[in-house]
């Protein structure tokens, strides 16, 4: 009931003072305002209570994108009838065999569709409160069952297309430009589509309207004669889908802990193996003569869990191969960011629900129902998530390929068999019945019990911490020649470290002074590791495996970060011994409730927590001086930057360009050429932060996070256009602006290593994140704040970094936005 009240009360909550909601009249054809040209705008009166205008949204976008399937769905059978004729001619083009496997179903499920639309459309363009429509739904899922027909003979029809077309020219150039006929508003009067697409289209959109039916429930209160008939429609598409999709059900095996016995293991752990071009986690044991790699075998409930030996190689065989020496990499395609970035919103969504369970005292099952869909989501997480390459190679047999997160993680690795190596070892071969006893001795031996996931941890374990650390850099001594040197920080989040921060490299020194200070966001963090590297500038010595520069590992060291130590707001300083070396640091944290908050500048005279509005007007620009002049300095000479907007600059040039900017210095360009450019990367997302109000405003805020949430594409691109529409000039034209500018920086990816999704984690929370944080009563912890705003603030960025370039001038026309792809 929670959900639906905040569901329910969604346009108070955006609007707060206004009475009046401007929304774009559901028209997909004419004018429903006499002589109008344009679609009519209707004045809706927003009732309390009901969410209504949010059903109209969704049902508006569906309408629209049913509207392109009709016209799809007619492209397909033109040619039906044609070659039906032809058939029994002495020169056919298809048999009529042919014909019918081709286009089985087609014909019904476009008579569904058409009686669907017919009936549907009339009820959106007058709409009213009192509108129904969940008998058109529950009719539509009753006949699901044509579909499965469809579904069933999908695979043969296509093979059926395919070998028609390489026998016959004549099918061939129909089937390769089908013309669908565009929206009626479109400009486009047809698009040219291959009938391969056109039979997928209905294989698409089995989904779509299950995917309406949940945010029609959403918007829809539960006394609303609609609610049991969508709820009843929902239930039957749940069915039809799961009764198609019942194979592709991934099924895991969780890992246990028994008691341990000694043995001379020295280390074990987790790691993905790339196998055949796909990645698999294994479990990899490091004994005093031999490294084993091993997978946990699947065994039926009851029986003794034992491990199946994938290879082994004795330590006086092993070896690393150098950079130059390696082969290329078996092809491994890198799993989408937007896909990992969808994980962590689930797993975090997941970790929030089990706590309300919790809280609420729920039942065992249903914990331990959601336990297992956090574990499920984390291993996939852990299993695609790393990228640094580990290659050991048999000298008398194959090379295997580990890929890894950590650099911090490899070194250690290397180290603890290099370590090994120097002892006296001998080369040998097990024997079947030797390697199955080591094999059948390491789940007892194991250290590493676990896979290394959250959800794995005891209810009693640190959550981490959720903020912002801020690391000072100082100097490191210890060093025995001059080298050119640099540190690197990572920290823990999901459980894998990731590379946060960088210094610069101090050349030809044994006692390096950097003095640089770094602000690293935490998520759930609980260690902070520094690495010291030596600069390799040899080009030769490229890594074949994803052609990056080997820089020489000199010092490794791991503190913990400890919530007594580190909340202070005091700098505390430490020393980090490694290797000989000694890295002097300092560092503080700020919990994410305080990093949240907005804090308008006492000065109107500067730009840095100044509204967007008044910078404007006083320069009389339409996008503030300081975003153009730092837009333009990372597209002339940062946009091939690894890690551009992601490494943090140092803080203390940061705030020596915001002194400049503030003061509007006349130096300000000369500054800029000479400044680092991650310092000016960090100086232009520091002004977004500081800004009193987020770009995308604190009135809009909710709206945007209710719109991300919708499932159908269609409405989802309708509620998105009009919440833009919806933003003050400046604020538009800026995020219009600074959109554009990230696309081009990820075009850029393969250089820079800055995905579309690695932008949006970096900018999403900068350009949304509320000045004030409501108070949220049902959310316990740090950690929830994270699952339930931070990711949906990524998420609504990427919707637009992802979308076609929007233009300020088509935004301001008013026209009702329709996706045209369904």
């Amino acid at each position: 009931m929670e959900e639906e009240e905040e569901a329910i009360g969604f346009l108070d909550k955006v609007l707060e003072d206004e009475d009046v909601f401007l929304l774009e009249e559901c028209e997909l054809g004419t004018p429903t305002s006499p002589g109008s040209g344009s679609p009519f705008l209707v004045a809706v009166k927003v009732e309390a209570g009901k969410g209504l205008e949010m059903r109209k949204l969704v049902l508006s976008g569906f309408l629209a994108s049913e509207e392109i399937y009709i016209n799809q769905l007619e492209a397909l059978l033109l040619p039906m009838k044609p070659l039906k004729a032809t058939a029994t001619t002495s020169q056919p083009v298809l048999t009529i065999q042919q014909i019918e496997t081709i286009f089985y179903k087609i014909q019904d499920i476009y008579e569904i569709h058409k009686e669907f639309y017919d009936n549907l459309c009339p009820k959106v363009q007058q709409w009213d409160s009192q509108v129904t429509m969940g008998h058109l739904f529950q009719k539509l899922a009753s006949q699901l069952g044509v579909y499965k027909a469809f579904v069933d003979n999908y695979k043969v029809a296509l093979e059926t297309a395919e070998k028609c077309s390489q026998s016959n020219n004549q099918f061939q150039k129909i089937s390769e430009e089908l013309k669908v006929k565009g929206p009626k508003d479109s400009k486009d009067s047809h698009t040219s589509v291959t009938m391969e697409a056109l039979l997928y289209k209905p294989i698409d959109r089995v989904t779509r309207s299950t995917l309406v039916l949940h945010d029609l429930l959403k918007h829809t209160p539960v006394d609303h004669p609609d609610y049991p008939l969508l709820q009843d429609a929902l239930r039957i598409s749940q069915n039809f889908l799961s009764s198609i999709n019942e194979d592709i059900d991934p099924r895991r095996t969780a890992v246990t802990t028994p008691k341990g016995e000694t043995r001379q293991l020295v280390k074990d752990g987790f790691l993905v193996e790339v196998s055949e071009s796909s990645r698999k986690l294994r479990h990899v044991f490091l004994f005093t003569d031999v490294l084993l790699c091993a997978k946990l075998k699947k065994t039926s409930a009851g029986k003794h869990q034992q491990y199946d030996c994938k290879w082994y190689i004795p330590l006086a065989d092993l070896v690393f191969p150098s950079p130059e020496e390696s082969e290329a990499s078996p092809q491994v395609h890198p799993f989408p960011d937007h896909e990992l970035e969808d994980m962590k919103m689930k797993i975090s969504a997941l970790k929030s629900e089990i706590q309300k369970e919790k809280a609420n005292k729920g039942q065992s099952r249903a914990i331990e129902r959601l336990k297992k869909k956090m574990f499920e989501n984390e291993f996939l997480l852990l299993l695609n998530s790393p990228t640094i390459p580990f290659r050991i190679h048999n000298r008398n047999g194959k090379s295997y390929l580990f890929l890894l997160s950590s650099d911090y993680e490899r070194s250690e690795w290397r180290e603890a068999i290099q370590k090994l190596q120097k002892k006296d070892l001998q080369a040998f071969v097990l024997s079947s019945v030797e390697l199955q006893v080591l094999t059948g001795s390491c789940f007892k031996l194991r250290t590493v019990h676990n896979i290394p996931v959250t959800s794995n941890k005891d209810d009693d374990e640190s959550p981490g911490l959720y903020g912002f650390l801020h690391v000072i850099v100082h100097s490191a001594k210890g060093f025995k020649q001059s080298a050119n040197l640099y540190c690197t920080l990572e920290v823990d989040s999901f459980g894998y470290f990731v590379s946060k921060a960088k210094t610069r490299v101090f050349r030809d020194t044994t006692e390096p002074k950097w003095d640089e200070e770094f602000e690293i966001e935490l998520e759930g963090s609980q260690s902070l590791r520094i690495l010291c590297y030596e600069k390799c500038y040899d080009k030769t010595k490229v890594n074949k495996d994803n052609n990056e520069i080997v820089d020489k590992i000199m010092g490794k060291g791991q503190i913990q970060l400890d919530p007594q130590t580190v909340e202070t707001k005091n700098w505390h300083t430490d020393v980090i011994e490694m290797n000989g070396i000694k890295v002097e640091f300092s560092m503080k944290f700020t919990s994410r409730d305080m990093s949240l908050k907005r804090t308008p500048s006492k000065k109107q005279t500067g730009v840095f927590g100044v509204k967007i509005s008044v910078v404007t007007k006083r320069e009389r620009s339409k996008v503030p001086y300081i975003v153009r002049q730092c837009v333009e300095e990372v597209e002339k000479r940062g946009i091939e930057e690894v890690g551009i907007y992601r490494i943090s600059g140092v803080a203390t040039d940061i705030q020596a360009l915001k002194a400049v900017f503030d003061a509007n210095n006349k130096d300000i360009l000369l500054m800029l050429s000479d400044m680092d450019i991650n310092a000016i990367a960090g100086t232009l997302k520091l002004y977004f932060r500081e800004l009193p109000e987020p770009l995308l405003t604190d009135r809009l805020y909710p709206a945007f996070m209710e719109g991300i949430a919708l499932s159908d594409p269609a409405a989802k691109e309708n509620c998105m256009m009009h919440l833009l529409r919806s933003l003050p000039d400046p604020n538009l034209i800026t995020f219009l602006f600074l959109l554009e500018h990230l696309k081009r920086v990820a075009e850029k990816e393969p250089v820079n290593k800055m995905s579309l999704h690695n932008l949006a984690t970096v900018f999403g929370p900068t350009l949304l994140r509320p000045s004030e944080v409501e108070s949220k009563a049902h959310l316990t912890s740090a950690a929830d704040i994270w699952s339930h705003d931070v990711m949906a603030q990524v998420q609504v960025l990427l919707y637009y970094l992802q979308h076609p370039p929007i233009s300020f001038a088509e935004l301001k026309r008013n026209t009702l936005y329709f996706s045209t792809d369904v």
